[in-house]
This record gives structure tokens, C-alpha cells and sequence, in this order.
């Protein structure tokens, strides 16, 4: 132990000198381990492992430089001989899969691409070929784990890798590319008020829609769809979006309408994004037939990236990770906003922080960043306790980019000049990252290799801890100049939905997705896939594309790929252990035979049996054949009907069937002041045409609705289970305290199998029932559950779609069975799962009467 007063220690130990002095020593501890050895200092035979008996680890080097050093040599290599070399399946899949192009994805031997995380999934998740990608469904294991994950949710953070949408690209006239997405989008852009469309023109926030198809009699839902513009002018200071500046449009102004050039992204799902393409193709092309103009119409496929970050803290691990390429002072990261008041004789400095505080920030808003690369952030601790003599060579100078690793000085408040110019700086940064971003054609430089940066750090702890390299300044020179210690980012932030905040998109180039993953998975992030998200968006009350857009190609793409796999695994069981087979793509038809025969007769048992062969002869030709059914078919729509995903689509129906007296309200209603609550008060607005069901409603297509549906007491709805319509001995059967509910309702067990039937062609069709026995629990359809229950979930919610019509008819029938205090805004339904003979009493509610669209997607 030192003494008080003696001298510490030296920081730097001269290890030729610390060997001289002590050279004596070091020669008699060698001649007394000779003398025991007799001189001979090999390793006996015995002690020896056969894994040394070849130097394994060299040859493994010298294949794999062999495939970096010859390019062209993907499937083999030459040896020194000059013969070919056929290189095994690992070395070569690992080195395909730590390359970093620019640009693309790499693909299997089937043409499946990888995302650039792939190999990080395939260590931990159970991957599946979906959409032309290997994608991760989830967690191995069965499929459990939702309670831990709606817990991760609420408390922390969880990161999704999705790269698999696909942005397309559209240049052109400002005038023609609002006419397209007119032509394509529902709700149309101009639908907004003029606060919002010139916020989402000006590129200052994005918008969702519903993509679909041009040119055909009844335009055909093709995806749900994201879009935004390129800013091209400086963001108005009143509105309450805060964004960063932007460089201003330098394209040349048509000479047609004088209309600004203008640039716009278009976002769909891996699923629809061939089909989505074609139709924004084919609006294009009509559009340049028209005026005579040009507009590019052109795919990003492999060149952007998108990360979504969801949960309570998502805005916490962002702070963490993202730091913007400005001036780093003692108060952490942040972006400080200079101006000056005319009015004080001292010039002030004002900081502020875009990423301070998230309740700054409004729903749907666009943040342009240009970010450091975060693997190389070091906190000021550590960059303060790097030495003044630090080599500057170990650091890669690019050209027109900020050197993150030198803390900024701390400005002078009475220095205006300067502050103004660095300021003025600041934003020539930003400009440059929003360009490089949205000129997503050009090359967007990639970031430093792995490698090089634990080379970078290593040398850093030594010259930290005295360690002096005299190659130090040598080892950067075969170091590529064209990479990039900064990426260019766009953060989106998603919409609030009850209060409850979603989480944020980050978009950026597809070569720096690496980059990004690891910490923000390190710092707290848990990674999920498509399964936990279909969970998460489940829980908020968003639908989840494809499985709750029946209406769409995609959605019946992959049911039937759901039902091949099903009846593919029920083959390779024993007959006796088989399970009830089940319509894995529900009969939608069958809810237009409760529609033809009528509300009032749905619920009395007698008409089931004489209605049988009624039913059966005369639907078909009477009903059907007022429906397009080569329409239906063209793209693969097995809906029978449509959707009415805004308020106006509703509307509209209603004034086409002349049902403007049926108890929907939409949230806007059609002369715009009747209230919800005034419309439950007034006795006058019930039994009006509650008979005309037959007369008005059979000759249109049904109107579906989504409804979010709960369980009144009990019950779990899965996917795939039957919404019916009650009968108000039903309801009262669970809602009066008087009544036992012991078993509740149930059908025959016999009835569980025959209530849909498979025909001989791989079609499901509703049997009705032909004994008094079966008919007395036979309950009419009026819909499917598209999303199941969440286990773990504190508030289970399901998400169905029944027709409206037939709601609204429930709503009455209950209504007017009830004083106007005790009525209610949700809707009782009967909801029974396939394999399961019991009904459950379930509360719906419309979701247009809470949004005025419903067109987001999670």
C-alpha cells in the first residue's frame, strides 16, 4: 500500500526497458523449466488434440477470400492451379449474407429475398416464405407469449423490420399527380379540409387511403396505402406541426398550367405491391394520354428501408439512438434553433430540441434528420476521457460531412454572427440529407464496415490506456472513401389513436438498416414479427393487412395459402385424430341469404324449414344475378359485396337504397348537426320500413362494416367464428339476473359440423336446417370474425365485419324493446367459433360511428 506522499505510479511503461532490467530474472526461470523438460520443448504426443493437427482456421480464411477477392465467382473458386473449386453452402451463403450492396436484397436459389436482418431472425424467430420474402412469423414455440408482448408494449419498446413494403415513386406536375390520386385513392385527397391538404401537399405530414383499381365499373380495393410529398417549401410557422426545413423545389416549373414539379411516394404492402404498381401505372399512363404530359412512374424496391418502432417508450429509445449532426453540448444531444429579438439589445439563444418533447410533435407528422451512425456514438464521458494526443487518422474524412466524433464548443449568446452562420450551417446539413433521401435513385453512400469500426475502437482503448502503435497512422489507407459516418432519415410519427401513442416509422436507405437494428435492440427494443404485430394491431383497434381487408386480392391469396397448409397438415394425421375441418376462407355469400329472406323472418324458427328449398332454388338465380359475378371473380374477390371503409361510402349507400331512416350514424352525418345522442332520444326516427328489407335491400350488394366486438360475460372469439343475430329471448337470456345461463344457447352437436357444408368443388355454403330440433338454436349469419382475441390482452377485443343493413335492423328490433335511458350504443350479436356448439353473447360496435375513415393499417 502507497504511502501518503509517495509518487504514483507511471501511465506509460516502456516494455523493452521493463525486459532489460529484469533480464536475469527472466533467464533463470528459463533454465530451471529446461532442466525439468531436458531441453525439449515440444508438446507430447498425448497431450495433444486432434483439432490442431490442421490449421482449420487459416483454410476457412483462405476460402472465404477467395470468394470476396473474385467477384465473379459466386458458386466456385479457382485454386492456385487454376482448377475450380466448388466452395460449400455455409461459406458461401455467409458471405453473401455480410455483404452490404447499396442497393437490393439477396435471394435464395428460388428467388426468395432475405431482408438485410435475416440472418439476425434466423437465429431467434421461426422464418416462413410469404410475399416473395423470408419473413419471421414469431418466437418459436407454439404460439404463446402475447401476454409478455402486450406488457412489452405498454412499458417499453418493440421494433419491426419492415423492409418488405415497397415505395413507388411518382414525378410529375403537381395538378397531374393530384388527378392520379384522385383516380386511385379513396377517401380522395380532396375530400380534407384545406388546413390538412395543404399540409400534406406542402410534404409537412402524410396521409393513409385505401388504394384502388381504374377503370372498371365498380372500383376493386387494392391495399391500404401510405403517401407523402416531397417538401418544397419551408414549414409555415403557425401550424402546430413542427418539422425540420427543407431545401425548396429547384425543378423546373411546367410549362403546361404552369403546375410546380413535384415528387410523391407511395407506400404498399409486400402482398399488393405488384398489383398496386400496375394500377398506379395505369393511372399514370391515362393521365399523360389526357394532358400530353410526362410523368415517371418507377419502383424503390431494395433502395428504402422502413423500421417501426411501437410501444410507451418508443420515443425514449429514439432520443437514445438518433442524434441528429449538429453541435453536441453538455446537455446531452440536442438541436438548437438560433434566433434573435429585435427588441432586446443582447442577442439571446433560444435551444430547442425537436426531439424534446414528443407531445411537440402532431400525429402523421414528417421529420427530416440527417443521424450519425449510432454504432459510433460515444456519451461525453468517454469522449472526454479520450486523450488531447487521440490520432485524427483513425478517423475517415469525407468530404461536405460533419466529423461526429469532436464535441462542438459551446456557443457565446452574444456572438450573432456567428450563431446565425452556424445556424445557416446547420440547415445546409439537413437540405443535403433530405436530397440524398428523396433521390433514392442515386447512390446513397453506405455505412463504415463493421470491421473497421471495432479496428477504430480497439486502437482508441489502447492509446486510452498508453499503449503506443507504431502502425497507428498506416492502417486507414486501403479504408474506402465513399463511405459515411451519417445517414439521411425521415421520422414519421403515427397516429394517435385514443389517446394511446402508437409509435414512429424511421425510413432510410436499405444499406444502413444494419446499422440501425443492432442498437436499437441492444438499448431495449424487443424485436417481433409478423404475428406479435398482428396482436399488437389488434389490441389498438387497427386493422391488420391482409387478414382484415377481405375485400382485397391479397386477403384471398392468403387464406388459400392458409387452407393448403391446413388440409396439408390434417393429411399427414391419422384419420380418428383428425379435427373438425372448417371454412378457412369464411362463406361471405351465405350473409346475403339472411339478407334475402328478410329481418323478420331470421328469427322464427318456423320459416327455416319451408324457406329450405326456397333458399336454395331461388337465391341463386334471383339474387345473384343481380351482382356482377365475373366482376366478383376478375381479381380474386370473394366478398360478396363491399366495404365501407369512410363515412362517406356509408352515406352514399344509404341514399342509394333510400335507407337514410336505418339507425346508422356515421360520424358525419348527412345534414351535419343531428347528434348521435339526439337521434337515440326521438321516438319518431324508430319502425320506419323495417319491413322493406326484401324490397329495397335484396336487388344491391351487401355493405360490410368493420365492428369491434366484446364479450358481454364470457367467451373467447377466434378467428373465423360466425357472427349471428340474436333473437331477444337471447338477450335477455344473459342480460336478466332472474334467468339461469347455465350452457347458455348451443346448437346440436350434430349441427356444428353440417352448418357449413363443403361442396365437391371446394366451396362452403350455409345448410339450412330441416328439423324443428335444429331449427329452434339455428342462429342467421350476419358476418365473420376477420382477428381473434388476444390472450393476455386486459380488454379482449375482436374484429369483425357484418353487413349493415342487418345491423341496423338489430338496433332498432333492440331498441325499441328498451327505454331511451337504457339504450345503448353498441349492438347485441351472437358470436359461436366453428368447433364449438355455444353462442356467446358479444357487444359490436360500428367503428365509422367512433372515425371518419377507416383506413390505417398497422
Amino acid at each position: 500500500m502507497a504511502t501518503r506522499g509517495s509518487k504514483r505510479p507511471p501511465q506509460k511503461i516502456n516494455v523493452q526497458k521493463f525486459a532489460e532490467s529484469r533480464a536475469s530474472e527472466l533467464e533463470s526461470l528459463h533454465t530451471i523449466v529446461a532442466n525439468r523438460l531436458n531441453n525439449d520443448f515440444r508438446c507430447r504426443r498425448s497431450k495433444r488434440r486432434r483439432t490442431t493437427s490442421f490449421s482449420y482456421k487459416a483454410a476457412k480464411k483462405r476460402c472465404i477470400r477467395r470468394v470476396v477477392d473474385q467477384s465473379n465467382a459466386n458458386n466456385s473458386s479457382k485454386s492456385d492451379d487454376g482448377e475450380k473449386v466448388n466452395l460449400p453452402r455455409r461459406i458461401r451463403r455467409r458471405v453473401q449474407l455480410r455483404m452490404n450492396p447499396e442497393k437490393g436484397f439477396s435471394t435464395s436459389g428460388d428467388g426468395t429475398k432475405r431482408l438485410r436482418t435475416h440472418v439476425w431472425h434466423a437465429k431467434r424467430f421461426t422464418m416462413t416464405k410469404l410475399w416473395g420474402y423470408h419473413l419471421p412469423v414469431g418466437l418459436h414455440g407454439r404460439g404463446r407469449g402475447s401476454r409478455a408482448l402486450l406488457k412489452w408494449f405498454r412499458d417499453g419498446v418493440l421494433i419491426h423490420d419492415a423492409s418488405y413494403h415497397v415505395a413507388v415513386q411518382l414525378e410529375g406536375p403537381q395538378d397531374s399527380l393530384l388527378s392520379i390520386l384522385r383516380m386511385v385513392l379513396v377517401p380522395s385527397p380532396s375530400v380534407h379540409s384545406d388546413d390538412i391538404s395543404d399540409s400534406v401537399i406542402s410534404g409537412a405530414i402524410y396521409d393513409n387511403a385505401m388504394l384502388h383499381h381504374v377503370d372498371e365499373p365498380v372500383s376493386k380495393p387494392i391495399a391500404p396505402v401510405t403517401y407523402m410529398w416531397r417538401p418544397c417549401s419551408q414549414q409555415n410557422a403557425d401550424t402546430n406541426i413542427i418539422a425540420h426545413e427543407s431545401e425548396e423545389c429547384n425543378r423546373p416549373e411546367s410549362t403546361e398550367g404552369h403546375s410546380t414539379f413535384r415528387q410523391l411516394w407511395v407506400w404498399i404492402h409486400a402482398s399488393a405491391s405488384s398489383e398496386g404498381y400496375s394500377a398506379l401505372k395505369l393511372a399514370c399512363q391515362k393521365e399523360m394520354d389526357e394532358r400530353g404530359i410526362s410523368i415517371s412512374c418507377c419502383s424503390l424496391e431494395g433502395q428504402l428501408a422502413k423500421l417501426e418502432v411501437m410501444g410507451s417508450k418508443a420515443f425514449q429509445l429514439l432520443q437514445k439512438t438518433l442524434h441528429p449532426v449538429a453541435w453536441i453540448s453538455e446537455n446531452s444531444w440536442q438541436l438548437k434553433k438560433h434566433s434573435f429579438s429585435e427588441a432586446d439589445g443582447d442577442a439571446k439563444l433560444k435551444k430547442f430540441s425537436i426531439l424534446e418533447n414528443e407531445e411537440h410533435v402532431a400525429s402523421n407528422a414528417i421529420l427530416s434528420f440527417t443521424v450519425m451512425d449510432p454504432r459510433t456514438l460515444m456519451d461525453e464521458k468517454k469522449i472526454a476521457d479520450v486523450p488531447e494526443s487521440a490520432p485524427t487518422s483513425m478517423l475517415v474524412d469525407i468530404p461536405g460531412e460533419v466529423n461526429e466524433h469532436c464535441a462542438f464548443p459551446e456557443l457565446s449568446d452574444t456572438n450573432e454572427k456567428s450563431l446565425s452562420l452556424l445556424w445557416s450551417g446547420t440547415r445546409g446539413s439537413s437540405m443535403h440529407a433530405n436530397r440524398n433521401l428523396w433521390d433514392a435513385m442515386s447512390d446513397v453512400s453506405p455505412p463504415v464496415e463493421e470491421r473497421i469500426l471495432c479496428k477504430e475502437k480497439h486502437d482508441l482503448r489502447k492509446n486510452f490506456f498508453c499503449l503506443d502503435d507504431l502502425n497507428l497512422g498506416t492502417k486507414n489507407n486501403s479504408i474506402n472513401v465513399q463511405i459515411s459516418r451519417s445517414c439521411p432519415i425521415l421520422l414519421l410519427k403515427n397516429k394517435d389513436l385514443k389517446g394511446l401513442n402508437i409509435g414512429w416509422s424511421v425510413i432510410l436507405p436499405l444499406n444502413w438498416i444494419r446499422a440501425f437494428w443492432v442498437p436499437l435492440v441492444s438499448k431495449g427494443a424487443h424485436a417481433i414479427g409478423l404475428r406479435e404485430k398482428h396482436w399488437i394491431a389488434c389490441e389498438v383497434g387497427l386493422p391488420y393487412f391482409p387478414s382484415d381487408f377481405p375485400d382485397c386480392n391479397a386477403y384471398s391469396c392468403f387464406k388459400a395459402r392458409e387452407a393448403a397448409a391446413s388440409n396439408l397438415k390434417e393429411e399427414l394425421r391419422p384419420p380418428a385424430l383428425r379435427p373438425l375441418k372448417v371454412p378457412i376462407l369464411p362463406p361471405w355469400d351465405s350473409v346475403r341469404i339472411t339478407l334475402y329472406r328478410g329481418f323478420n323472418r331470421v328469427g322464427n324458427p318456423q320459416f327455416c324449414i319451408e324457406g329450405n328449398q326456397d333458399c336454395n332454388n331461388v337465391l341463386p338465380n334471383s339474387v345473384c344475378a343481380n351482382c356482377d359475378v365475373t366482376l366478383c371473380g376478375s381479381h380474386g374477390n370473394l366478398l360478396d359485396g363491399f366495404i365501407a371503409r369512410t363515412s362517406c361510402m356509408l352515406t352514399n349507400f344509404l341514399n342509394e337504397i333510400q335507407g337514410n331512416h336505418l339507425l346508422l350514424f356515421p360520424h358525419k352525418i348527412v345534414d351535419g348537426k343531428t347528434s348521435f345522442l339526439k337521434f337515440v332520444k326521438e321516438e319518431h326516427n324508430l319502425g320506419q320500413g323495417q319491413n322493406q328489407i326484401n324490397n329495397n335491400f335484396s336487388n344491391h350488394n351487401p355493405c360490410f362494416l368493420r365492428v369491434i366486438l366484446r364479450a358481454y360475460q364470457e367467451g373467447s372469439f377466434e378467428e373465423g367464428a360466425v357472427v349471428c343475430a340474436p333473437c331477444l329471448s337471447d338477450i335477455y337470456l344473459w342480460t336478466s339476473r332472474s334467468e339461469s345461463i347455465d350452457g347458455g344457447l348451443q346448437i346440436p352437436q350434430s349441427a356444428v359440423t353440417s352448418y357449413f357444408k363443403e361442396q365437391s368443388f371446394g366451396k362452403w355454403e350455409l345448410k339450412i336446417p330441416g328439423d324443428n330440433t335444429a331449427c329452434e338454436s339455428h342462429r342467421w349469419p350476419i358476418g365473420f370474425v376477420t382477428t381473434g382475441f388476444v390472450r393476455g390482452s386486459k380488454k379482449p377485443v375482436a374484429e369483425a365485419f357484418c353487413e349493415a343493413v342487418l345491423l341496423a335492423h338489430l338496433r332498432e328490433e333492440q331498441w325499441h324493446e328498451q327505454p331511451v335511458k337504457k339504450r345503448r350504443n353498441e349492438i347485441y350479436v351472437l358470436v359461436r367459433n366453428l368447433r364449438s356448439s355455444a353462442y356467446r353473447l358479444a357487444l359490436a360496435t360500428i367503428f365509422l360511428e367512433q372515425q371518419e375513415k377507416d383506413v390505417e393499417s398497422l
